[in-house]
């Protein structure tokens, strides 16, 4: 029998783990990836599984519906699906509580194979810590599922984001680019989300926490949009910034012209190159010297162009210029960094194309320090998560000084 499955959760029917947790954003096809996977392990042998959730008022509320449509669909033999029990034939059954209220009746639980928690964001702590001990058939496993919410929630500070995550655990972030029957319905609502409200698609959409979005110094100011260059852009803005150790080479292309439903003042940023980005599980070091070159070349038209950069390393600056780049060296005055931020937040929209994927990590990263007292938001800038950003600010910097630019000594 040949069904389509998520090969990123491929872990969850072959190996052997206590824990096994699946979590990112809608469309990602998780939820029915693990239904498939367990209705094909009830059919080999016969297996208890327990399907729960925080809230489940009525049988409507689990994952019976995912279940018994998944059987009608791949045309699966010998299950009988009833109003709150789905069995197979060979002994296997599915079973179906919320945790909420049930928490007594949870304890009293004997042979479970596999626990499969869905929508566990949700799951409080108290209902985890009576749950886990609960599933204590030797070889027993947790399976989980869920879209990250908040960063202090049971589940995700426990496998995801807290300090003693669980050494005998698979845990793999899938989001929608993982699904290759990802439906146009759900691109277009993708893709319109992305244009309009970028914070609240990065969380539905990539399976990034909620934040306190008053606290990103960009909210509301940009948006993610693919978009063609225009060939009657007079020019093109290019700036770098420089990297040391843990800190990332980056370089970035903007250009400055009208949206059709922005205003006749958007910034749109084009292009990028970095490289120590900012998914990649174990980060390397910056680039050597001699690497630089090459990184730049990634950027279309960089040779036509001057391209500002960071003072702090004229040597860097010098080097570069040798190598067939014009670079120029960017002063920098008390306050520059709130010139540049507010010169950006002036425009009417900041337009990034969706291939900047450290840039849109880093605007919606960027942020001021919250008072841990007070919970406050300062006027602080924290300085993290912002080389993108400050590579724009040298793009951007004679325009943000009042500078006369003469595009035909530049160009």
């Amino acid at each position: 029998m040949n069904i389509g499955l998520n090969k990123k959760l491929k872990g969850f029917a072959t190996k052997e783990m206590r824990y096994k947790v699946a979590y990112g954003g809608r469309g990602s096809s998780k939820s029915w990836t693990v239904a498939r996977i367990l209705l094909l392990m009830s059919m080999n042998k016969p297996l208890r599984i327990l399907c729960t959730r925080e809230i489940q008022d009525s049988i409507k509320d689990s994952v019976h519906k995912l279940l018994s449509d998944q059987i009608d669909l791949l045309g699966l033999t010998g299950f009988t699906v009833q109003n709150d029990v789905i069995r197979h034939s060979n002994g296997s059954e599915f079973l179906f509580k919320g945790l909420y209220t049930n928490l007594s009746k949870i304890k009293s639980f004997e042979g479970v194979d596999i626990c499969w928690i869905e929508e566990a964001e949700s799951i409080s702590a108290r209902s985890w810590e009576i749950l886990d001990p609960t599933i204590r058939k030797p070889g027993s496993e947790i399976w989980i599922t869920f879209n990250p919410r908040y960063e202090d929630d049971a589940i995700y500070n426990k496998f995801v984001g807290g300090e003693n995550i669980p050494d005998n655990a698979l845990i793999v972030k899938v989001n929608w680019q993982d699904n290759k029957h990802f439906p146009l319905v759900l691109q277009k609502q993708k893709d319109h989300m992305a244009r309009t409200d970028p914070d609240l698609y990065l969380h539905i959409w990539e399976g990034e926490l909620k934040k306190n979005t008053a606290e990103q110094i960009f909210h509301s100011k940009w948006i993610i949009e693919d978009f063609e260059s225009n060939p009657r852009i007079e020019h093109y803005h290019f700036g770098a910034d420089w990297g040391f150790s843990q800190d990332p080479n980056t370089v970035n292309r903007v250009h400055v012209a009208a949206h059709e439903k922005y205003g006749p003042n958007c910034l749109y940023i084009e292009y990028e190159a970095n490289d120590r980005p900012y998914d990649e599980d174990e980060r390397n070091t910056s680039s050597d010297l001699d690497q630089l070159p090459d990184l730049w070349e990634d950027v279309p038209g960089i040779t036509r162009y001057e391209i500002f950069a960071d003072s702090a390393r004229p040597e860097t600056v010098s080097y570069m210029n040798g190598k067939g780049f014009n670079v120029s060296s960017v002063s920098k005055w008390p306050g520059s960094i709130e010139d540049g931020i507010s010169y950006i937040r002036a425009f009417d929209k900041v337009i990034i194309h969706s291939r900047c994927k450290n840039t849109i990590w880093e605007f919606k990263s960027y942020k001021y320090k919250v008072d841990s007292k007070s919970g406050q938001i300062t006027n602080k800038i924290i300085d993290k998560f912002n080389h993108h950003i400050d590579a724009i600010r040298y793009a951007l910097s004679l325009m943000i000084k009042g500078e006369i630019v003469d595009y035909s000594k530049i160009v």
